[in-house]
């Protein structure tokens, strides 16, 4: 099979797309044609060898656990009824940069009616964390909520929420195309975050209302300016840091501003995703009650996907299909 191999840890460049051999599943195993896999942010930090979440792999490696795709094989003792099944996996393996991989048959999902590949990989992990982070933020009609990274992802199924939850939503984003989009998933208000002055509009925008909850995927300087427009009794919670540079208010200033700090993604990592946390992400999705958006790249061009990940010039999540 094609699939994208990291020999050596370094730049985008360094993610090569060769012929190796294929995965046979074993007991209990399925074997998944794939015809959509995710891309992380985390994996672009991962591939240069940065240890900033998960241990890094043994070189080589392909990267990527998320896969959709139709079952082509099983192994023993699984029922042959899986064979032509339309699924999606979280933990595919030896990675889901490739045209085949193998997961536990207890780890797989049926792909619901009306689902397609692409937002079938986009929410089984994607849209199963964003769920967890709204679990943890209780959203309330009565709050004003800033989102930033409103454009990614996960960014894009909280704007959804918040919005249809009623919400007061603040999104804000990079650049001009992508505060369209925010506008365009029901925000209140949209901001590019990119401008100096974002945070001044927001407060303007807002005509005196104080922020009450901050859903941060960026952290760095933007998720500091964030943190400024909390009201007295305000949430400030975090999702990841896709500046790579953390921001955490300390002690004095969570005192002084009244504001509570919750590190959403740490206590999501601490836990367990269970097959019915993303049985309950697939099912929002296939009743259109939360629309994925992903932007997708052929497996051959993973390095680009890479590339335009970490320069942020991506809407929605970076999903690899197979070459035409």
């Amino acid at each position: 099979m094609r699939a994208v191999v990291l020999h050596e840890f370094g730049p985008a460049e360094n993610l090569r797309y060769e012929t190796v051999p294929d995965p046979v599943p074993g007991p209990g195993e399925v074997l998944v044609s794939v015809r959509a896999a995710g891309v992380h942010q985390i994996e672009t930090a991962m591939r240069e060898g940065l240890t900033i979440g998960p241990p890094l792999p043994e070189l080589p490696a392909i990267f990527g656990g998320e896969v959709a795709g139709v079952v082509a094989a099983v192994g023993p003792d699984v029922d042959t009824s899986w064979i032509g099944a339309d699924v999606v996996t979280a933990h595919g393996r030896p990675g889901g940069y490739a045209e085949l991989a193998v997961a536990d048959v207890s780890a797989v999902h049926r792909i619901p009616d009306g689902l397609g590949h692409e937002a079938a990989v986009t929410m089984i992990v994607t849209g199963t964390t964003a769920i967890g982070l709204l679990d943890i933020a209780a959203l309330t009609s009565d709050d004003v909520v800033l989102v930033t990274s409103a454009a990614g992802g996960i960014g894009r199924l909280v704007v959804q929420f918040a919005h249809r939850l009623g919400a007061t939503v603040v999104g804000a984003a990079g650049g001009p195309a992508k505060v369209a989009a925010v506008r365009g998933l029901g925000a209140d208000v949209a901001v590019d975050y990119d401008l100096p002055q974002w945070a001044g509009t927001v407060r303007e925008a807002l005509g005196g209302r104080g922020v009450t909850v901050v859903l941060d995927g960026v952290e760095g300087e933007k998720g500091r300016a964030a943190f400024g427009l909390l009201t007295a009794g305000g949430r400030y919670i975090t999702i990841g840091a896709a500046s790579r540079t953390e921001f955490r208010p300390d002690a004095a200033q969570l005192d002084e501003r009244d504001v509570r700090f919750t590190d959403a993604l740490s206590l999501l990592l601490a836990g367990q995703d269970t097959p019915a946390d993303e049985a309950r992400a697939l099912a929002h999705a296939a009743a259109g009650e939360l629309v994925p958006a992903f932007q997708t790249f052929p497996l051959s061009r993973t390095a680009a996907a890479h590339a335009a990940l970490e320069s942020r010039q991506t809407t929605g999540k970076v999903v690899l299909v197979p070459d035409a």
